[in-house]
């Protein structure tokens, strides 16, 4: 089996590529990435050992890139992660997200009607149904929720995944969709508010939080969510959309408070800054219809996976400290030139 995973230097798709690479040892991984400000190559360095992974620069929409590939490898899957994700990115620069999340998976989808793929999978979010009041707690985003996105970046991710459900009618491409709730763990950029927060946390430097940071948020640990991925790909039913949550609902001032808390640092470090344009006040995801169909549960409760990921940046400084500094970007040119393959 070939699986192409784009976006894989990322955070979600890097976690994935190691947890395929794990479950399935006898797969051919090919990462594709256009290792933007968000990729990380050396993210990847213990899976460019294994034998039966290889990783391609390249941009999902560079059409005659992405058909010479799909002709030299002939995927069987397809798991597209690739895509422009930071919300305030987005307010600033929109025609981008428009460009990556949208025109890129056309051309992704558009390659596998050409070349015949077992199945096309479109990593979404949560944030295409929009935010809830805090006042309902009894209220979940299902799979039936209507679309009604809030920034530029849910609005690119809303129309991909119009545009996959599209393909899948009218050209009977075999489609499935997974909308997860906010991820943390290893390999989390810095910019999001986990990884950021325990980095300026253990410099002792100002903690910005958005607004009174009462915004609530669905959390999941990353390994929870590849392991969704991988039971949809194998058992979800073509044409589905799959809702992945943590059931770990937590408002991001109490985030940022824990946080303190396990490093032995000061709320006083607790900066309020001026709120988001349009920020959505909660996110939360009804796991019911995965968990009924094909019996997936988060394994990972808040309290647990949050230690785990604060020992993990704890214990990998040097990776997140040469994101910070930028010289990340200069690993791809120093360990491999021009070469596209590894």
């Amino acid at each position: 089996m070939i699986v192409f995973v784009t976006g894989g230097a990322g955070f979600i798709g890097a976690n994935f590529i190691f947890h395929i690479l794990e479950a399935h040892p006898d797969y051919r991984i090919v990462c594709l990435d256009k290792l933007t400000y968000a990729g990380n190559l050396s993210t990847l360095e213990s899976a460019m050992k294994n034998p039966n992974f290889r990783f391609v620069k390249i941009d999902i929409c560079d059409r005659k890139a992405i058909y010479e590939l799909f002709e030299e490898e002939k995927p069987d899957i397809v798991v597209n992660f690739a895509a422009e994700s930071h919300v305030d990115r987005s307010i600033e620069e929109p025609e981008i997200f428009i460009q990556t999340n949208i025109l890129g998976t056309q051309v992704l989808m558009d390659a596998c009607r050409k070349y015949g793929i077992q199945r096309y999978h479109q990593v979404s979010t949560d944030e295409v149904y929009g935010d809830l009041p805090l006042d309902r707690p009894d209220l979940f985003f299902t799979e039936t929720t209507p679309i009604h996105a809030s920034s530029p970046y849910s609005a690119s991710k809303a129309g991909a995944d119009l545009l996959v459900l599209a393909y899948q009618r009218t050209y009977g491409l075999p489609v499935t969709i997974s909308r997860c709730s906010n991820n943390y763990g290893p390999y989390h950029f810095p910019e999001k508010l986990i990884p950021l927060m325990i980095a300026n946390a253990l410099a002792d430097k100002p903690l910005p939080v958005y607004g009174e940071g009462l915004n609530v948020r669905d959390w999941l640990y990353v390994e929870d969510h590849c392991r969704a991925i991988d039971l949809i790909l194998h058992k979800g039913k073509v044409g589905e959309v799959y809702n992945i949550g943590g059931h770990n609902e937590m408002k991001n001032i109490d985030i940022v408070k824990l946080i303190c808390k396990e490093l032995g640092k000061s709320e006083s470090l607790i900066t309020h800054v001026e709120d988001r344009k349009g920020h959505d006040m909660r996110y939360a995801i009804d796991p019911t219809k995965i968990h009924s169909e094909l019996g997936w549960l988060p394994e990972t409760k808040f309290a647990d996976g949050i230690k785990k990921t604060i020992k993990w940046y704890l214990d990998n400084k040097e990776w997140w400290s040469t994101i910070i500094s930028g010289e990340y970007q200069n690993y791809y040119e120093k360990m491999y030139g021009n070469r596209a393959k590894v």
